[in-house]
């Protein structure tokens, strides 16, 4: 139970650390920050901040259907 609950609770973390790397992040390409964003994305991996977003938003995911599947 506790394992689960600290599941979604370091996806939350990653969600809202993600869409803070998103919205400071430099990078070498790109004018737009969403045209950089998807530069690093595929750059860095899970250490952009795209990548933790959506690493987080798995983690959620994970957390609740882990609460339904027993």
């Amino acid at each position: 139970m506790a394992l689960k609950l600290f599941i979604i609770l370091f996806g939350v973390v990653l969600v809202l650390w993600g869409i803070y790397r998103m919205k400071t992040d430099d990078a070498l390409v790109g004018k737009t920050q969403t045209r950089k964003n998807i530069f690093n994305l595929f750059l860095l991996g899970e250490a952009s901040g795209l990548g933790q977003l959506l690493g987080g938003i798995l983690c959620i995911i994970l957390g609740i259907v882990s609460f339904i599947i027993k």
